[in-house]
């Protein structure tokens, strides 16, 4: 279930204050892909372990967090830095 629009628009990075935005789908599947040969972690330092159904990511482009039963994680550890991605 995609993040509420009216929600979507208040929401920020909590820590640059950038505007978050809903990952496409082929976005998605770039992370999943990472997460399933164990090639992510967060920013805190852990292993992202499970797929991620739903996320958003900064507008720029460079943090993504993940949406878990609706709900946006918005913790800067639990934030998963775009640049260990070859492609996204």
């Amino acid at each position: 279930m995609p993040v509420d629009a009216k929600l979507l628009e208040i929401l920020c990075d909590p820590v640059t204050k950038t505007p978050l935005v809903q990952v496409s789908s082929e976005q998605l599947g770039i992370l999943n892909d990472a997460v399933t040969a164990g090639q992510l972690v967060h920013v805190g330092g852990d292993a992202v372990t499970a797929p991620l159904a739903e996320a958003l990511v900064t507008a720029d482009g460079k943090v993504v967090y993940p949406v878990v039963d609706g709900i946006p994680i918005l913790l800067a550890e639990k934030g998963i830095g775009t640049t260990q991605l070859e492609r996204f």
